[in-house]
């Protein structure tokens, strides 16, 4: 059994009635959740699913199918609501998906509508076989398969083992170290790295999870497009850590500097996804706003290093969790430990024992990860120094929210 269910199993047994999701309409205590997720498990094994694809809302009942697939030992595959059709077929096909739920706000296309429903398989969802794909080849271990966000073409799955995804949050877990976190899901569930620091970590460290949908939170499609309804809500959870992009630790700022109040609550929101200038971290501290930087990439299972409050130096990318290590190769950085099974019909990729990640940096002399950009984004000057330009468009990005305040 993984770490991550035996905790569950553990906060069931000692703490029964503590909260483990707070949804909007239902939440679910440790030992609601280890029910829910056992029974689910349950149908997938007495229905043969082997592969379950998952195109939902964020929700209390996104973290049970996550689980349950866990125990069932079913690979499991969420997929962004942001995906346009052809790209939501393209990842079924490609990953020999047998089972499709959709949540039931999910409109159900013409195509998926004549497929067979398995009804009463699970509140909340429509359930569908599909026609499996032929030739599908896959990394033994694989539990779950990510894909790209497909912007420069096709998605492309990341293979998981469930053991490397906890290795992650158990890093997280020691390096954060809060105990029983109060986290408020704002990225999609389906993105890795809130899947695996926004549940796995505060489920494993005992905590709780507000989990409300996306509309709730004022998001359409991939965009925030109501900015108060985020803010709602994170008054609303009082919540002690958050996961935000850069954009949205912008948007935070701003709001700070208009009035709005952070929760005193707050002990730690993780920044990633892109480069954060230094002086954007001193502003929104000084705001009261305890932003740390971090970095990783899928093909890592999600996070590679971190700032704490422990360890911490601001314009860094924080220090390697501590079961990873790094080699520079001609300026790039090489992550070595806990590499990705593999690519998704690509067996020339399978078990690797380290990734070339394609971006630039160093480890300082006390230990902390530089990043100079991506390895092949580089302009060159009229004295033939090289450039980066994200290192040029994070000091821009943070220079103008200084002069418009």
């Amino acid at each position: 059994m993984s770490s991550l269910l035996q905790q569950i199993r553990l906060q069931a047994r000692q703490q029964p009635e503590s909260p483990a999701l707070i949804g909007e309409h239902n939440c679910y205590s440790y030992q609601q959740l280890l029910q829910a997720s056992q029974l689910l498990a349950e149908q997938i094994k007495a229905q043969h699913i082997n592969t379950l694809a998952l195109l939902a809302d964020n929700g209390p009942e996104w973290v049970v199918v996550d689980l349950a697939c866990q125990i069932a030992e079913c690979c499991f595959i969420p997929l962004p609501l942001f995906f346009s059709t052809a790209q939501i077929q393209h990842s079924l096909n490609q990953a020999g998906v047998d089972t499709l739920m959709l949540g039931n706000d999910i409109p159900v296309s013409a195509e998926l509508a004549q497929l067979e429903v398995l009804n009463d398989f699970a509140d909340g969802f429509h359930t569908l076989r599909l026609p499996v794909s032929e030739g599908i080849a896959r990394p033994e271990q694989t539990h779950k398969i990510t894909f790209t966000s497909g912007s420069t073409g096709q998605p492309k799955g990341v293979c998981l083992s469930n053991q490397q995804q906890l290795k992650v949050a158990e890093s997280l877990v020691a390096s954060i170290a809060i105990e029983q976190p109060r986290h408020l899901c704002v990225l999609p569930l389906a993105t890795l790295l809130e899947n695996i620091a926004g549940v796995y970590v505060p489920l494993m460290a005992g905590g709780c999870i507000c989990l409300p949908s996306l509309t709730t939170l004022g998001f359409s499609g991939s965009s925030l497009v109501d900015a108060q309804k985020l803010l709602a809500s994170i008054d609303q959870c009082q919540p002690q850590s958050l996961i935000l992009i850069p954009q949205l630790l912008d948007l935070l700022i701003m709001s700070v500097m208009q009035g709005w109040q952070a929760p005193a609550s707050l002990q730690m929101i993780a920044v990633g996804g892109s480069r954060v200038a230094a002086s954007a971290i001193t502003q929104a501290r000084h705001l009261g706003l305890p932003v740390y930087e971090g970095y990783g990439l899928s093909e890592c299972a999600s996070v590679v290093s971190l700032n704490t409050p422990r360890d911490d130096r601001p314009g860094s990318a924080g220090q390697l969790l501590p079961h990873l290590d790094i080699q520079i190769i001609d300026g790039e950085i090489h992550i070595i430990g806990n590499s990705f099974l593999g690519y998704l019909n690509d067996p020339a990729s399978w078990h690797t024992k380290s990734v070339a990640t394609g971006d630039l940096g160093y480890i300082d002399d006390d230990g902390f990860l530089q990043l100079q950009g991506r390895k092949k984004h580089l302009l060159i000057s009229s004295y033939g120094r090289n450039i980066n330009p994200e290192w040029v468009e994070s000091e821009i990005l943070a220079y103008s929210a200084d002069r418009e305040h």
